[in-house]
């Protein structure tokens, strides 16, 4: 069993605290991604599960055992660096095997465990080639096939994929998936990439300022952000936030976006009460609002001011107030810059975040209130 426990790690740098109280648990066989932007904090938590930077509190359990003080090498953990790390006086067959040589395995240990590998990883037939015959995204399959080749319980990846094309992140994104699900290991993968994020991970941690923001799966991140730098850092676009006023109207609340009232859900009333007479932000995603070209009940009038066509696409971008938000429409709707639409806002798309704190107000009230 190689479940990470994470408890109340502290990391500071002199008087910079990095990792500020975090506690982590990643479940036998997950796939956890630790999403954030740069100086967030995930690389350095990440070397601390790697024993290549001891923390300053807290502590770290792999399995049932205590690692916090142990070297890298008594961890059972094998890492994947964002810069390959990979030898260049050695053949790929000699990179593979490179650890378990460290670990004195048999001739023929090494020689099954490193074909397997590179088998695994479309490189079979390069075990001769030295590095610097090889492109960038042969020398990351080398990197991520002496990682597996190791057999460890733990598989350890930061920003693996960075250095690479776009086109070939794309390929590589899709196979190391498919890969790691079949060979059910406990893997923690770095990346500030929010489509790596989502498209990998069974859950993201979304850390900011050494801190943990929110632990969920990759849907619930992306739909339910717990507060406005979730929502405006994952998505592309980011969400949309717009400032509303709670009003309570004959016992009904309701919150006022520009000049449309908009009812929010039956569960949110009573949260939402609490904030009546102020200012709060309506968080909703550019493909969750409805273009419409004619006026309708319950819509908002508008003026496109960019319309950018992407294809499968078209993104507007438009004025309301003094706030400027993005729409997605069907690449036939017909709009033009400079054209008129009306816009409604579906309720059970609309996510309502406190103005002041940012965090996300939730049917819970009393989370609201504390």
């Amino acid at each position: 069993m190689a479940e990470i426990q994470i408890v109340n790690a502290v990391k500071r740098f002199g008087k910079f605290v990095a990792i500020d109280d975090v506690s982590l648990t990643i479940h036998d066989r997950e796939f956890m991604v630790l999403l954030g932007p740069s100086g967030c904090g995930k690389t350095t938590l990440l070397r601390a599960v790697a024993g290549l930077g001891m923390l300053d509190e807290g502590y770290i359990l792999i399995g049932d055992q205590n690692v916090t003080y142990l070297p890298p090498k008594e961890r059972k953990i094998s890492m994947v660096f964002q810069n390959y790390a990979i030898f260049p006086h050695m053949t790929v067959f000699d990179n593979i095997a490179f650890g378990l040589k460290m670990q004195k395995a048999s001739k023929q240990v090494i020689k099954e465990r490193v074909e397997n590998a590179a088998h695994l990883l479309h490189i079979e037939a390069m075990l001769d080639r030295y590095p610097g015959a090889m492109s960038g995204g042969q020398r990351q399959r080398v990197a991520v096939a002496r990682a597996i080749a190791y057999d460890a319980q733990v598989l350890l990846m930061d920003e693996p994929l960075s250095n690479l094309d776009a086109l070939l992140r794309l390929e590589m994104r899709a196979e190391l998936k498919a890969l790691l699900s079949r060979l059910n290991v406990t893997t923690i993968y770095v990346t500030h990439d929010q489509i790596e994020a989502l498209s990998m991970g069974d859950r993201i941690a979304v850390m900011q300022s050494g801190k943990i923001i929110q632990v969920d799966s990759p849907t619930r991140v992306y739909d339910s952000p717990a507060d406005r730098f979730i929502g405006s850092f994952i998505g592309n676009p980011p969400m949309n936030f717009l400032r509303g006023q709670v009003q309570t109207e004959n016992g009904q609340v309701k919150v006022k976006i520009g000049d449309l009232m908009v009812t929010p859900s039956l569960e949110m009333q009573a949260p939402l009460r609490a904030y009546d007479g102020k200012l709060i932000y309506v968080g909703i995603r550019a493909e969750n609002m409805e273009a419409l070209p004619e006026a309708a009940d319950d819509t908002l009038p508008v003026t496109v001011e960019v319309v950018e066509p992407l294809g499968a696409q078209n993104l507007l971008t438009i004025i309301i107030g003094l706030e400027t938000i993005k729409v997605s429409t069907h690449p036939d709707f017909p709009v033009r810059a400079g054209g008129s639409l009306w816009l409604r806002f579906p309720v059970p798309k609309i996510r309502w975040i406190d103005y002041e704190t940012g965090k996300a107000i939730t049917p819970d009230l009393q989370q609201v209130l504390a």
